[in-house]
């Protein structure tokens, strides 16, 4: 054994100690700390933040484009079919959230002058909010907003380069940002779209659906209201779906609820694989009684109890509205995003009574199920009920 060597090695521990003491001394007291990751993570998702319209169009006789750009700094980053949501919207006493599919493309919010476009037609979601916009947003008006969310977007390495959209009414919205994106040469895959609507007259965003026509995009308006129409006519069956597909092809559906129940059996006449269909959220029905397994009862008032640490409020809840709607009532603020069951940012814990939640909108982990949590938009109460909603 070297007894130098041996040296070195017992005092090792003290070198190290005396050199990370001289370090210490000679740093600076600031916080120079930085997290390359977080970084990234936080432009990728960062916390909600305000946005001003800059510019109002008309996209059809009953629909409207909105121009958003940011108050400041940039725009982030998302993919062409994603959402953003708009967060506490007060209308009246009420304190809402909703999403609206992005409408413009992904390399639009990259350019000089970010910005991003939703396309809301008015009557939709009961009326209330989309409502609201069409008839009371003007320019110059800001909003909160967070995004982006959604999982309806391409997947090269999961989804076919052939696809085919399934649309009706405003769900177009999601499929014209893949189109412009397309074209733009930043997103690679062939668009078909199959674009369900009552009449010729009332198709929105029909100059820009023209103007994205090319050899990787093609778009077929299917009319179900007009005999006459020369093109194609009547629902999105099977026989026109075959027509419009060709080898390989990744199926994305898009529209209102009616639609996806429709669409899907007939996809399943084309024996379509599942994991070649995408079903974009759909939102809260329109009238929930009828949605499968919900019981035969008439329409009550409940008492429901909302349990935020130690504050309890006792509000009234209907039968036929979510926990989540019936908070926003109230002004009780509540996190949703996508108000389909799917995203569960308004996941919530239900200490009593019972719910209904409907299979379509149940998008619940196992263990939430094992262990009494619901998502606030899609649970639906059948008794007086108390739940503990999470703070953020």
């Amino acid at each position: 054994m070297k007894v130098k060597g041996f040296l070195q090695d017992v005092t090792g521990a003290s070198r190290v100690t005396n050199a990370r003491r001289k370090r210490i001394s000679s740093g600076s007291y600031l916080n120079v700390y930085s997290d390359p990751i977080r970084e990234v993570a936080k432009e990728v998702h960062p916390d909600p933040f305000k946005v001003r319209v800059v510019y109002v169009t008309d996209a059809s006789p009953t629909a409207r484009t909105f121009r958003l750009v940011p108050c400041e700094g940039k725009l982030p980053p998302f993919e062409a079919g994603q959402y953003v949501s708009f967060q506490d919207l007060r209308i009246g006493d009420t304190l809402t959230t909703r999403p609206f599919s992005i409408s413009s493309a992904p390399f639009e919010a990259r350019s000089e002058d970010p910005f991003f476009e939703v396309t809301i037609r008015k009557g939709k979601d009961n009326g209330f909010v989309s409502n609201y916009f069409y008839n009371e947003v003007k320019e110059g008006d800001e909003f909160t907003v967070e995004m982006p969310f959604g999982q309806f977007f391409h997947e090269p390495m999961r989804d076919a380069k052939n696809a085919v959209a399934l649309a009706g009414g405003s769900g177009i919205t999601p499929f014209v940002s893949m189109a412009k994106e397309i074209n733009h040469g930043t997103l690679d895959m062939n668009l078909t779209i199959l674009y369900g609507s009552v009449s010729s007259k009332d198709i929105i965003l029909k100059e820009t659906l023209d103007s994205v026509e090319s050899d990787r995009v093609k778009v077929v308006h299917v009319i179900s209201g007009e005999e006459d129409y020369p093109g194609e006519k009547g629902f999105l069956t099977a026989e026109l779906i075959r027509k419009y597909s060709s080898g390989d092809t990744t199926y994305y559906v898009c529209g209102p609820l009616p639609m996806y129940h429709f669409v899907r059996g007939e996809l399943a006449k084309l024996e379509v694989p599942e994991k070649r269909i995408r079903m974009e959220v759909f939102g809260a029905p329109v009238d929930i009684t009828k949605a499968d397994g919900y019981p035969e009862c008439s329409a009550q008032t409940f008492r429901l109890t909302v349990v935020r640490g130690v504050h309890e409020d006792v509000i009234e809840a209907s039968s036929l509205e979510s926990l989540a709607v019936a908070m926003e009532r109230a002004g009780i603020p509540n996190n949703t995003r996508c108000r389909s069951g799917a995203c569960g940012y308004c996941r919530c814990k239900l200490l009593s009574g019972e719910v209904f939640v409907p299979a379509e909108g149940d998008g619940r982990r196992y263990a939430d199920k094992m262990y009494g949590y619901v998502h606030a938009c899609s649970a639906y109460p059948l008794t007086d009920c108390k739940i503990k909603i999470i703070i953020k």
